[in-house]
């Protein structure tokens, strides 16, 4: 029988439980609003547009990595590789993303998670426009230090990533192509959450109400 040789190690969540975080401290130097500045109904995932947003980095003394993100209600992924895990790369990439939606920006990417990590730093840079001088495109909140259940929707589509790209991963032996293929399939599996829709469908949906 195939099953009596599956161990705790085949499984995704391996039997580990979500781990509690009863003692938070505030984020050191942190340069935008906290997630308990965050409104109730972005918390509740009443509407899309949140975001969470992280970097999946790839191997050691390598810099290129993918800068994931992940619509809070949705659960639509988008994968940006960039080479490096630095807060210019996070920032062009929302730049990028600016230009090609352009007045829809603010509409589709309301606010955007983020952790303490050093790539995230620059929180006027993810929040201004590039297009409008002057004016905010986006709204950041930042997680407590070692509380990656905050932004648990990332973190979950994170470890399908990891899936296909473990830990020890050269990213530059990665083509996008590659990384676009994985988000596209996160992005067109039915789900059990989503009512067993797609994260594309309802997504799309999104984005012609806008």
């Amino acid at each position: 029988n195939v099953f009596l040789r599956v161990t705790s190690k085949h499984l995704p969540e391996r039997g580990r439980r979500k781990r509690q975080y009863n003692h938070i401290r505030p984020a050191r130097d942190q340069k935008g609003e906290n997630i308990e500045q965050r409104p109730e109904h972005i918390n509740r995932r009443e509407e899309p547009g949140h975001w969470e947003m992280d970097t999946v980095k790839g191997k050691q003394k390598t810099k290129k990595c993918v800068l994931t993100m992940s619509e809070r209600k949705t659960r639509n992924e988008i994968t940006l590789p960039i080479m490096g895990a630095k807060m210019e790369n996070v920032v062009a990439q929302l730049d990028a993303l600016e230009r090609r939606l352009g007045d829809r920006f603010p509409l589709v990417f309301k606010s955007i998670t983020v952790d303490n990590g050093s790539e995230f730093a620059d929180c006027k840079g993810m929040e201004r426009s590039c297009l409008l001088p002057g004016e905010k495109r986006t709204h950041v909140y930042y997680c407590h230090p070692r509380s990656p259940g905050e932004r648990g929707s990332n973190e979950k589509q994170n470890q399908l990533i990891r899936w296909f790209f473990p830990k020890g991963t050269d990213f530059r032996k990665v083509t996008q192509k590659e990384v676009r293929r994985v988000q596209d399939w996160i992005n067109n599996y039915p789900r059990l959450i989503l009512d067993w829709h797609t994260s594309a469908e309802l997504f799309n949906v999104f984005l012609a109400s806008l």
